[in-house]
């Protein structure tokens, strides 16, 4: 029997094939939600039953889709474990236009994220496997080719028959495409860890790591080129290799290498090469044309993606989505990227969207873009039982609606500058409102000149003039009719520098009516209280009704239906899902605590207090989002409360939430509730489903509280740090028994607190300021000069 032919889901277990239609359904329509079909959701095929001891860490423990590919009439993934360089039971995977699956019994797992189409053997590479256009398979084995494979890429003298493999390690390969044999070039040859890209280009090959996090014991003598870090800004690196000589382009975080020839390669020896990655300042974009290196910066729209080992980025890509258009994601943020970047015309990059999804690859297949998810995973997560994940289909408009273009970053962040010395040219086109916040440390004024080039043509000119006092601060506002591609600075002093960008992109400023079934925060209606949690045991979602204190248990099919008679699971629910509240609350705001600090967040309504609810949970791989107050928070497991990005005030009554299947589930849905393409169930088990970026349609992120109600405040003690970016109108409130004067500070990079302004308040009455229309950082506080009671009430509308 030919298996590659059968449109089945074909399952492994022991010497057991178990075959079952891919869509749950006979032949009938698959569901779709979102763009998501649940049928489609994938899962570690191998995970431990129960009573058996799980891997959280290893085989099972996250399920990321690492690569999709359209080839031979069919859609290719391959799905990961992590850290598994000998294999895993994840799989590879075939959809074909019906949205039939089949799993190849050629699988053999591992943490694959590799996708190339070599043109001369008309083959698609991806993970070990090689796939001709008939959709036969051979594979390499683990035992012959060891590693998690990041890239492959076009060999540098001999084409037409090799590729290079490389690999989280290090590792780098080259394997015959018709013989699979295969050699060992080096162990290490370059510094940095968790390598994520490599491509061929003008003659030479291009390796990327975005970590720091040693595997194995490393020193200097085992590299062929570079060192160990010598500094906190030296991780990752960017290096290339002639055949002959391998050489440090930088010492910084970078993932996906590509150029206008995509998965193809190279159209020809002179096009250029991209590579993206990050540093404490921004993103960076490396263009390599003619021979020589440039930089680019762009802003990071979250910054859940930051760690040293570079492990929260997953594969950000340079990508076709169709119609010859070209797609870029890195650190939450998507942009339209021209295939003609270049040194001089690099002019058309535009933000798309923020999102909240955690996006390993995507592509254009069937006349859709096609994103892929690392979901829901249990490697610090025990409220879900399975890791799992899936893909999303839709269009380019799709993408629009998610998050507005917010993000922050800049060119310079406490570096030493000389004066005259150019900076990095940084994007603002596409970005609406436009906050730069300008510091300097040295004893003198010193002036910054920004220049802009504002068609992305290389010609810069002179655009404004600005003088900090010595050791200041000041922000500037860029008007509304400003318009250019990207700014640079310069300085006519040395001097330590800080120029650095918020942006403030367009919201949903009200509810979608997406979300009509579920009650809000001041509807006297019945709901649906329901525990939810993607079952261990099965492939289900669990669910515990709650409601006037009954315990009745069902769990959710694939197709959406639900099921009552599973074996009950009520003491486990109840134990792994019991609400622990993990903020407190006074009469100012909402104060959360982490090892990164303590933080105020704005209050809306008390009802929120009088139910329990769930605040605190994981949705995309390691990241969790919080509930508080009718607002949802995005934090990174690694950055923490510090770098908290509020996502959405939705004023609804919301019990519970998770991610299973590729799905958003709520729980709090009207116990009156219809099927409205969301909503699905019945009394009890009724719920609500959606993508994890519908969220954004929820409406614009509102609120009030403050650092001080009615406070005795002592002098010059500042206040809590009060969360401020996110929110597009703010105004703000200051009372204080006597008379005083009381500073706002803010921290807009998360280094730290810089004076905008002071206010005299006498005594008794109530100064009104309404922040300039797109001013934002990240966190504000307030400072007095003298010891009073006093009020600082910030309002978010």
């Amino acid at each position: 029997m030919n298996f590659r032919h059968l449109k089945i889901s074909a399952v492994v277990i022991g010497s057991t094939l178990l075959t079952m239609n891919a869509m749950g359904q006979n032949n009938n329509k698959p569901l779709k939600v979102s763009g998501v079909y649940p049928h489609l959701a994938t899962f570690n095929e191998g995970w431990t039953l129960p009573g058996s001891k799980k891997k959280t860490n290893g085989d099972g423990g996250e399920n990321g889709i690492g690569a999709i590919t359209p080839w031979a009439n069919q859609l290719w993934m391959v799905t990961y474990s992590p850290h598994m360089p000998n294999g895993s039971s994840d799989k590879l995977y075939s959809i074909d236009k019906n949205l039939k699956v089949t799993i190849h019994p050629e699988s053999i797992g591992g943490t694959p994220a590799n996708r190339m189409i070599h043109k001369e053997s008309n083959q698609l590479i991806t993970s070990n496997y090689f796939i001709d256009d008939k959709g036969k398979v051979r594979t390499i084995p683990f035992s012959v080719m060891p590693g998690r494979m990041t890239a492959t890429a076009r060999h540098l003298t001999d084409p037409a028959n090799m590729v290079y493999f490389y690999d989280m390690e290090g590792m780098l390969y080259e394997a015959n495409v018709h013989t699979l044999a295969v050699k060992k070039l080096f162990n290490k040859p370059v510094p940095g860890w968790h390598g994520k890209g490599a491509y061929t280009a003008q003659n030479q090959l291009v390796v990327a790591n975005n970590g720091e996090e040693a595997v194995f014991k490393l020193t200097k003598d085992m590299l062929e080129a570079g060192d160990l870090p010598k500094n906190a800004e030296e991780k990752g690196v960017l290096a290339s290799w002639d055949g002959k000589t391998w050489k440090i382009i930088e010492r910084r975080q970078f993932t996906d290498v590509t150029g206008p020839g995509g998965i193809y390669g190279s159209p020809t020896d002179k096009s250029p090469l991209w590579s993206v990655g990050w540093d404490k300042r921004s993103v960076m974009l490396k263009l390599l044309d003619g021979g020589k290196w440039y930089t680019y910066r762009l802003p990071k729209a979250a910054h859940t993606y930051d760690h040293r080992g570079g492990w929260y980025t997953e594969w950000p890509r340079i990508r076709e989505v169709g119609n010859g258009k070209m797609m870029m994601d890195m650190h939450a943020m998507m942009y339209d990227f021209p295939k003609t970047f270049s040194r001089s015309n690099s002019g058309g990059i535009t933000p798309i969207s923020s999102h909240l999804r955690y996006i390993p690859d995507f592509c254009s297949w069937n006349n859709q873009i096609v994103i892929s998810t690392d979901e829901t995973t249990v490697l610090e997560n025990p409220m879900a039982g399975r890791a799992q994940s899936n893909l999303w289909f839709g269009q380019w408009n799709d993408l629009k609606t998610w998050g507005g273009a917010t993000g922050w970053g800049g060119p310079w962040d406490k570096d030493e500058v000389k004066a005259g010395q150019i900076s990095d040219p940084f994007l603002v086109k596409g970005f609406e409102n436009k906050t730069l916040h300008l510091t300097q440390s040295s004893n003198q004024t010193v002036s910054f000149t920004i220049q802009i080039d504002k068609l992305g043509n290389n010609k810069w000119e002179d655009y404004k003039t600005i003088a900090i006092p010595a050791n200041g601060y000041q922000y500037f506002i860029f008007p509304a009719d400003f318009s250019a591609t990207w700014v640079r600075f310069k300085t006519n002093k040395d001097c330590i520098a800080t120029t650095f960008f918020h942006f403030t992109g367009k919201m949903h400023k009200t509810a979608d009516p997406i979300f009509n079934s579920l009650a809000g925060i001041n509807e006297k209606v019945a709901i649906n209280e329901n525990l939810i949690r993607p079952s261990g045991y099965n492939k289900n979602l669990q669910v515990l009704n709650i409601n006037n204190g009954q315990k009745k248990y069902s769990e959710i099919d694939e197709k959406l239906q639900v099921l009552t008679n599973t074996a009950d699971s009520t003491s486990e629910m109840e134990r792994l899902l019991a609400f622990k509240k993990t903020y407190t609350i006074d009469e100012a705001s909402v104060i959360i605590k982490d090892k990164t600090g303590t933080f105020r967040l704005p209050k809306t309504s008390n009802a929120y207090e009088t139910f329990a609810a769930r605040d605190k949970r994981e949705t995309e791989s390691e990241r969790f989002m919080l509930n508080i107050q009718g607002t949802f928070y995005e934090v990174g497991r690694e950055s923490g409360f510090i770098a908290t990005r509020p996502i959405t005030t939705h004023n609804k009554k919301i019990i519970d939430f998770c991610t299973w299947r590729g799905l958003l589930v709520l729980s709090g849905t009207k116990l009156n509730a219809k099927t409205d393409g969301h909503y699905f169930g019945n009394t009890n088990n009724g719920l609500w489903y959606g993508g994890i970026d519908d969220l954004w349609k929820m409406g614009k992120p509102v609120g009030q509280g403050g650092v001080w109600k009615n406070t005795e405040v002592k002098a010059n003690t500042a206040s809590l740090p009060y969360l401020m970016t996110g929110y597009d109108k703010k105004s703000v409130q200051l009372t204080a028994d006597k008379d005083v004067d009381i500073t706002l500070e803010v921290d807009f990079d998360l280094t730290g607190f810089n004076k905008f302004k002071t206010f005299h308040i006498p005594a008794g009455k109530t100064i009104t300021y309404n922040f300039p229309v797109g001013f934002s950082a990240h966190w504000i506080r307030a400072i007095a000069n003298k010891e009073c009671k006093a009020t600082v009430w910030f309002t978010y509308q």
